[in-house]
């Protein structure tokens, strides 16, 4: 499994270095807006209904303040708007590496 080797702010961005010597960058906006929490995406129950989360897609102007690693499978990011509930396991991020780059 890849880790981050390197993890910047570079203006509105935020780069990760992988170990396997790949590089991913992210619009902060975009990593907002794909949070994992259930704040963003809801909480499925039992029968598979969504409760809460938000239809919000965009998130202009909101930018990372902070981040922190979670074990050896995630990244905690915190961002302007008060957000920070959202693990973005490792094999996520490179899932959104692909939708940011159009793969």
């Amino acid at each position: 499994m890849i880790s981050p080797d390197s993890i910047q702010m570079i203006g509105d961005e935020m780069a990760i270095r992988w170990s396997d010597g790949s590089e991913d960058f992210f619009k902060m906006e975009f990593l907002r807006a794909r949070s994992p929490s259930a704040e963003n995406t809801g909480e499925r129950d039992l029968t598979g209904q969504v409760h809460g989360g938000t239809t919000q897609t965009s998130f202009p102007g909101v930018r990372v303040t902070g981040w922190h690693r979670v074990g050896d499978y995630a990244i905690q990011f915190e961002f302007s708007d008060g957000h920070r509930t959202g693990l973005y396991a490792y094999d996520y991020l490179k899932e959104l590496s692909a939708e940011a780059n159009g793969a």
